[in-house]
């Protein structure tokens, strides 16, 4: 299977030697989850998208520094793109930006979160529809780093995970688009250093250091790639 990689962002310039970009970050966790993909990425944040939603059997929109409400120009054609997906039936994976944008084009509601800052480990529940999940676990533990979340779902999406931090912390649509607000592409060594790059000057300081008191941990883990494992069931079930 092909899988197209929808790039909304990119790691920051003084991680990005050590850890590659997002896209790379997806690569490298399917990988390590045993999954044999093929990837083309385009960098939709430069304006450089898809001939057609055919192009690729599988997508994957990533995470972003932008905020949706920006609404520029590219995220206008990625939400037409995102529709003319669903329209295919192809499957569609959406993580963090990808969650939010995906869930304003089905004219959900996504703001800036009056709890503010999630960051670190951050434990979900499942709940509701998650038929694709064939592990017998009740929740799943894997990287936070946002500010804005979903507030109001789509009529069309049902919620699979949720925490009281974040209600709609996992959507699924038809049968066909899956969507996390937090990021099972980050490592824990990445998610840290991120953390502590952005405490004080975008993060408060109370904020990190409780993000980073939860990395830190002994024992700190994360599901990423079990979660992986679920998003490539997903996607080649619907493929």
């Amino acid at each position: 299977m092909k899988i197209g990689i929808l790039a909304t962002g990119i790691t920051p310039d003084e991680l990005l030697g050590q850890h590659g970009s997002y896209a790379d970050m997806f690569v490298q966790l399917f990988n390590q989850a045993d999954v044999c993909f093929e990837y083309e990425i385009f960098e939709v944040r430069d304006d450089h998208f898809p001939a057609s939603a055919e192009q690729c059997d599988g997508w994957i929109i990533t995470g972003s520094k932008f905020n949706v409400d920006e609404n520029r120009g590219w995220m206008q054609q990625l939400k037409e793109l995102i529709l003319e997906i669903d329209g295919t039936g192809k499957p569609l994976v959406g993580i963090c930006f990808g969650h939010q944008i995906i869930a304003e084009a089905f004219k959900g509601k996504v703001e800036a979160f009056d709890g503010g800052w999630g960051v670190g480990l951050h434990s979900y529940q499942l709940s509701g529809e998650n038929s694709f999940i064939k592990n017998d676990v009740g929740s799943f533990t894997i990287s936070a780093m946002h500010r804005y979340q979903v507030t109001e779902k789509p009529v069309n999406a049902r919620v699979f995970a949720e925490s009281d931090f974040c209600k709609y912390a996992g959507l699924v649509y038809g049968n066909n688009i899956l969507t996390f607000q937090a990021h099972p592409e980050f490592n824990l060594s990445y998610e840290t250093e991120l953390v502590a790059l952005r405490k004080g000057e975008v993060i408060p300081d109370d904020t990190a250091d409780i993000g980073l008191a939860s990395l830190r941990q002994e024992g700190a883990a994360t599901d990423s790639v079990q979660v992986a494992g679920w998003m490539a069931d997903f996607i080649r079930q619907q493929a």
